[in-house]
């Protein structure tokens, strides 16, 4: 159960997570500017992407596109992995102290930073502490020196010297999911600790805005998650911290003593079940781990929100990143089979809920994608004739719902039962002097449905979205596949 921690205001959240519209970029597939030299062995950017390939984006594209994300409504940035590395995803560090020269180095990132400045817009990296790439000074140094190597005791190696390539690569150390280019950094150390603490104050000192933590629950070590905060807030007390946790993440975001929020795929799947059902390929997302066997009908969906929103604390709750899909998961029109208007009812859930709404990089446009290498393709900037203005127009109209009633940024959720097991309604903002109704039907059949008595004073019943109408009697006609909100 949670706890109440709003006494101390370095354990509350930064206001400013409830109220954003992040926007998740993989910054070797965005954009792609003239200002960073590019070797000659691209892969071209229109071109399928692949494991290994790099397209080329950089960080001066990125901030050559911020009117674009302006316009779409996005008012803060969660950048992939930056520092320098030899991978296109970057999650294999080589320098944390350096921007990869590929992406522009660190003249880019301050040329991003203040240009998203101009633009109110706020900017959290990719944090991967757990583990390094190969070719991290420390890690590098144990392979050309074995044991006279002074960092030795920074990684735990279990045979000397250490083989990292060849057959027999990652038997002799610790890696992540045993994976070679991955060794694991041994937090017990405090030289590492300290270490990897002043790389997070170091980045919060250069102006972003919070962290985003790659698999942090796998640093076990006492005191680690704490001591982060407290030198990353003591930087900036409005730093945000977010943990990428797939499960019940309660034990890390409740007592604001670690992260204020976790990337919310418990909501993720829960939507994907009862907006898709029994419509999605078990193929499709067996790779990324969602339990989705079983569809969700509205009670059921109802039920998981509630069980959700039950152990999370309600700060944790709003300072955690909502999305449906990311560069770790298929996209969302390819989960979908290519139901558009199936999409567009799972992104109203996901604006109208708990939580910072996350839109990955190109779904605006209706981009589709399977796993990982197919959800990392480059926006297809000069191919306008590809996108989906429909998804465009949507996503646009729902971020200004967003802003404008209050109630949809807010805790409180209270869930109703309209009688129908396609059809999902619920009040948000309880308690608040304007609150918000909310319903969606998931079926292919138009329904008349009589609302329950208690709703009906509940609002003044005036339409701020969507094709679905209210009548002051209290009944509500749903199209299909469609929903509405009254406030």
């Amino acid at each position: 159960m949670w706890h109440d921690h709003t006494m101390n205001p370095l354990l509350k959240p930064p206001a400013w997570v409830a109220d954003a519209v992040f926007y998740q970029i993989f910054p070797d597939r965005f954009a792609r500017s003239r200002r960073v030299p590019k070797p000659a062995g691209l892969e071209s950017w229109e071109s399928p992407p692949t494991v290994h390939g790099y397209k080329g984006g950089d960080l001066y594209g990125v901030a050559e596109r911020l009117d674009w994300l302006r316009q779409l409504g996005v008012t803060a940035l969660y950048l992939n992995p930056i520092f320098q590395s030899a991978s296109n995803h970057r999650y294999h560090t080589h320098d944390y102290f350096r921007v990869d020269p590929m992406l522009g180095g660190d003249e880019a990132l301050d040329h991003l930073l203040a240009a998203c400045r101009l633009r109110g817009m706020r900017v959290v990296l990719d944090g991967v502490f757990n583990h390094t790439g190969r070719g991290f000074l420390q890690f590098n140094d144990i392979l050309e020196n074995g044991e006279a190597s002074p960092w030795r005791d920074w990684f735990t190696v279990h045979r000397w010297p250490p083989r990292a390539y060849g057959p027999e690569a990652g038997r002799d150390y610790e890696a992540w999911w045993g994976l070679p280019a991955l060794p694991k950094l041994r937090t017990e150390n405090p030289e590492v600790r300290e270490f990897l603490w002043r790389v997070g104050e170091y980045w919060i000192n250069r102006g972003v805005d919070g962290w985003r933590l790659d698999v942090p629950t796998e640093i076990a070590t006492p005191g680690f998650w704490e001591e982060f905060r407290r030198r990353v807030r003591a930087r900036n007390p409005k730093a945000w911290i977010v943990g990428e946790i797939w499960d019940d993440a309660a034990e890390w975001i409740n007592s604001g003593e670690r992260f204020d929020g976790t990337m919310n795929y418990q909501l993720t799947e829960a939507i994907l079940s009862f907006v898709l059902g029994e419509r999605i390929d078990p193929e499709v997302v067996a790779p990324c781990g969602y339990d989705l066997s079983r569809p969700l009908n509205a009670a059921g969906f109802a039920a998981r929100l509630e069980a959700l929103e039950s152990r999370y604390a309600p700060a944790a709750l709003r300072a955690s990143l909502n999305l449906l899909s990311s560069h770790d998961t298929p996209r969302l029109l390819t989960v979908a089979n290519g139901d558009v208007a199936r999409a567009l009812l799972a992104y109203l859930l996901l604006f109208v809920l708990p939580g910072a709404p996350c839109i990955y990089y190109g779904a605006e446009i209706g981009m589709r994608g399977g796993h990982d290498p197919g959800c990392r393709a480059a926006f297809p900037w000069l191919a306008p004739a590809r996108w989906n203005g429909g998804i465009l127009l949507h996503l646009r109209g729902l971020i200004e719902l967003r802003k404008r009633l209050p109630a949809l940024r807010a805790a409180g959720t209270q869930w109703v039962d309209c009688g129908h097991p396609e059809v999902a309604c619920c009040v948000r903002g309880v308690g608040l002097n304007e609150p918000a109704l909310v319903a969606v039907n998931v079926g292919d059949a138009a329904l008349d449905l009589e609302l329950p008595a208690a709703l009906r004073e509940v609002t003044r019943g005036e339409r701020q979205w969507g094709s679905a109408v209210l009548e002051r009697n209290g009944r509500l006609h749903l199209p299909p596949l469609a929903g509405g909100v009254w406030q």
